[in-house]
């Protein structure tokens, strides 16, 4: 009965153990996450799976749980009996957990069909290539020789195309003849030049005669080159026409209207604007004029060597002298004027003045005709001496107009009238020239005029001025030195004044130095260097001018004997070079202070040991060049050696001016020696030396240095002439 009603108790705990139903139907729909790859298809799987099933609960164990159920007591002795397991729950349960891996094994197979399917497609694809492949490379092997057949027949089809080409070119050199001869000789062939397609001609000419040229063992290239020339000269020739018509129609109505009115201003503007205004309103001539002229020149007017240059270049001089002649013409009534209120001036109010004047108004009338000839032209000539150049070819044609090229009418006026007035009117006017247009200030901007007067102001200083300026400057260096009397009174002893050394320097030097500063003042320094030919004739004529003041002195030395002729020489060939230097030659003041230059002068006229130099020429076992020449005898130098044609003149001055000082140093040593030796009716040594003193006082006066070292050079050379001498007495 026990174990009846413990099994009757325990049934119902069977409920305890039950899953809740799994539903046995297919799966809800879902969204796949789609594979990357096949490689990936199996983790997809999976992770849907996981995610579709449902979560279980945990259980506890059976046993477990009907042994706390089942409690024991002492007084039952009957051994437990087993429960009943029912068939309906344990499939239930195989059911519920094979469902998961039977879907898994579903996908799987579902999976493995696909993929099957995929082999399958991808293994009759090679097949379908691989056979095409044997096709292609079957078909190629057939077909090789028939592609190498076509690429010969492409390869000759494009030598026929290039060969037609070149052959369809050259006929068109050869066909151009016809239609250019006919249009050439046309009755209205004159209207071409008008026109812009002028032009297209005149290349197309150039372009055959150049293909003739280069190609002369063609079919009768002799023939069509003579033929082209002929019509290229035939073309140029109906432009120069063209262009001398239009240039008379302008210059006939200016001119007329220049004539008709006596303002300078509406001259000014007839002149250059409105004539600028008419020649360029045929700009079809005016645009074949500079297709001519830019065909052999490029826009500085430099040639440009091409095989008919000659052709072109004689047409654009003719064009040139025509249009040069025209406007001389157009414009004679203003030059007229110009240069009549230029010599009014001159007369009457300044001569410098005058010129200042009319130098500016002529560079801006340059100026003026070379941006219209810029215009209609289309070149801009600079300075060239070569003779094909453009400027070379304008400047043939000289005329009364200034402009770029021709710079003479303001040399012919400006000349005859600085001729007639002085010398130091002139320097200043090449002076003001040289400043104001040749030397630029650092912040000064330039502009296209100021270039173009420093180009004008180069040449006309270079091809006029400056040798008009030497000219001058000769013909005062023979009136005012080389042939310049010599007064008596001139070569007495001058009282030295006011400190400067060169106060009672002889008349012609103190000129000499006057024309060194002037020549500096009109002249830039890469000019006025000794090496000039002005400042060397300065130079040489004034130590001829002393020799011969030299040789009077000498000559009347008995009656009078001052000045010393060597002291006298001395002293005026020192002022002579320390003006020399002090100009560099430059910055000269025509009476300088003080010998600022003299130790300087003195130590290149010094050789390093004077003693040993006065030695060996006294005791004639040496011999120095310029020193030698004037004392192997122990003499003075009576006859100085004439001066060489191409010696310099600073060389002439160094020379003369040893030979002075040893003459007068040599002179006065013995002098000094003489009451020494014991001989009657010397002077004592303190006369003597106050005589010394009292000469070279009266010579440079407050010029202590200059009177020490000629005092220092006759004890030199007296100590020497005693060694000498006790050389001598020895032997």
């Amino acid at each position: 009965m026990l174990g009846n009603k413990q099994s009757g108790d325990n049934e119902p705990l069977e409920r305890l153990y039950e899953e809740p139903e799994v539903p046995t139907g297919p799966p809800e729909p879902t969204l796949l996450r789609r594979a990357k790859s096949y490689s990936d298809f199996y983790c997809v799987v999976r992770a849907q799976l996981l995610k579709d099933a449902p979560k279980k609960k945990k259980r506890r164990s059976k046993g477990k749980g009907l042994d706390s159920l089942l409690v024991a007591r002492p007084e039952d002795t009957l051994p437990a009996r087993k429960l009943p397991v029912s068939r309906s729950i344990d499939s239930d349960l195989v059911d519920a957990s094979q469902q998961e891996y039977m879907l898994y094994r579903d996908q799987l197979d579902m999976a493995e069909r696909h993929l099957g399917g995929l082999v399958a497609d991808a293994n009759s694809a090679l097949d379908l290539l691989t056979s095409l492949a044997d096709n292609f490379r079957a078909v190629e092997a057939q077909t090789s020789s028939f592609q190498a057949q076509c690429d010969d027949l492409l390869s000759e089809e494009r030598r026929l195309q290039k060969l037609a080409d070149e052959v369809g070119t050259d006929l068109h050199y050869y066909a151009y003849l016809d239609g250019v001869t006919r249009r050439l000789n046309a009755p209205g062939a004159s209207r071409l030049v008008d026109h812009e397609n002028f032009g297209e001609i005149l290349t197309n000419l150039d372009a055959c005669i150049e293909f003739m040229m280069q190609h002369p063992d063609y079919r009768d290239a002799e023939s069509y080159l003579a033929r082209y020339q002929s019509l290229l000269t035939k073309a140029l020739h109906l432009l120069e026409t063209g262009f001398s018509g239009h240039l008379e129609q302008v210059s006939s109505e200016i001119s007329r209207q220049i004539l008709g009115t006596r303002s300078e201003a509406a001259r000014h503007a007839l002149a250059y604007g409105r004539s600028e205004q008419m020649l360029l309103e045929a700009d079809g001539l005016i645009m074949n004029i500079q297709r001519a002229v830019r065909a052999c020149y490029d826009q500085f007017g430099q040639p440009i060597p091409n095989e008919h240059f000659d052709t072109y270049s004689n047409t654009i001089a003719n064009l040139f002298s025509t249009y040069s002649d025209t406007r001389d013409r157009s414009l004679r009534p203003i030059t007229q004027h110009d240069l009549e209120t230029f010599r009014k001036e001159a007369k009457e109010v300044n001569i410098e003045t005058a010129c200042r004047s009319f130098i500016k108004q002529c560079y801006e009338r340059s100026s003026n005709e070379a941006s219209l000839f810029l215009r209609v032209f289309s070149i801009e000539p600079h300075f060239n001496p070569n003779p094909q150049s453009a400027y070379s070819i304008l400047k043939t044609h000289q005329k009364a107009l200034v402009n770029t090229t021709n710079l003479n009418p303001i040399a012919t006026a400006l000349q005859p009238v600085l001729q007639g007035t002085d010398l130091q009117t002139t320097c200043n006017l090449l002076g003001w020239i040289t400043n104001e247009y040749l030397l630029s200030e650092y912040d000064e901007e330039e502009t296209q005029f100021s270039l173009h007067c420093h180009d004008l102001t180069a040449r006309l200083l270079t091809e006029h001025l400056w040798p008009f300026a030497d000219s001058c400057f000769e013909a005062e260096v023979t009136k005012s030195i080389s042939k310049a009397p010599i007064p008596q009174e001139a070569l007495k002893a001058m009282p030295v004044g006011d400190n400067a050394a060169s106060s009672s320097a002889y008349p012609i030097v103190k000129r000499a130095l006057e024309l060194l500063a002037m020549y500096d003042q009109a002249m830039p320094k890469e000019r006025s260097q000794k090496s000039n030919t002005v400042v060397f004739r300065i130079v040489t004529e004034t130590i001829s001018a002393l020799q011969r003041a030299e040789a009077r002195l000498k000559t009347n030395k008995a009656a009078n004997p001052d000045p010393d002729p060597d002291l006298f020489m001395i002293k005026n060939l020192l002022i002579v070079k320390n003006g020399l230097m002090s100009l560099e030659i430059g910055d000269v003041k025509s009476q300088p202070a003080t010998m600022q230059y003299f130790s300087q002068i003195w130590d290149t006229l010094s050789p390093q040991n004077w003693m040993g130099v006065f030695r060996g020429i006294l005791g004639g076992t040496l011999s120095l060049g310029l020193w030698s020449s004037a004392a192997t005898d122990g003499k003075s130098s009576g006859n100085r050696p004439q001066m060489q044609a191409d010696q310099d003149a600073n060389e002439k001055l160094d020379e003369l001016l040893r030979q002075s000082i040893y003459a007068f140093t040599q002179r006065w040593g013995t002098l000094i020696n003489g009451p020494r030796s014991g001989k009657r009716g010397q002077q004592n040594v303190t006369t003597i030396e106050q005589q010394l003193d009292d000469k070279l006082s009266a010579a440079f006066g407050e010029q202590p240095e200059v009177i020490a070292k000629l005092k220092e050079a006759i004890y030199m050379n007296a100590q020497a002439q005693k060694e000498v001498k006790a050389e001598r007495g020895s032997r």
